[in-house]
């Protein structure tokens, strides 16, 4: 024990936060994200093209899936195009255009009063095919003019 008069010296408080065990955390983190993110990924893959896309380059036409207002498949590749198709007869056809030209595209022709669940099976079908490049096809919507403030009164 100091003496009565002795002066004691007292701690001071650090100021500063070791953020070193944070960053080690941090990296764990980033670590763990890295490697489950690619795993969690579910659904369909495709590749849509932009609003204001031109013309595909190259001479090869796309194939293209249609799907009618009673949910049945046609393809315009191979014989009788105008017949409806079954799910093994449309994997065939686009296996068989896919093995040709492996970076060959998709479009999908989906009728307004088809239910989207026949769509995505449709496009499920031609992942199945092996097709990597898919897209929509839509006829384009004339834009309205906006109500003027007087027009509105």
């Amino acid at each position: 024990m100091p003496a009565q008069g002795a002066i004691r010296k007292k701690r001071r408080l650090a100021h500063e936060i070791n953020v070193v065990p944070y960053i080690d955390v941090m990296l764990v983190l980033l670590i763990i994200f890295m490697i489950t993110a690619p795993l969690l990924t579910q659904g369909i893959s495709i590749d849509l093209p932009d609003t204001g896309a031109e013309a595909l380059p190259g001479s090869d036409e796309p194939v293209t899936l249609t799907v009618d207002a009673k949910g049945r498949y046609y393809v315009d590749i191979g014989e009788n195009t105008s017949k409806a198709l079954t799910d093994d007869e449309v994997v065939r056809r686009v296996r068989t255009y896919l093995k040709a030209r492996p970076d060959g595209m998709v479009l999908i022709k989906g009728d307004t009063r088809v239910d989207y669940g026949r769509v995505a099976y449709g496009m499920g079908l031609l992942q199945e095919a092996g097709a990597t490049k898919m897209g929509f096809v839509s006829e384009p919507v004339p834009r309205r003019e906006p109500a003027k403030a007087s027009e509105a009164e």
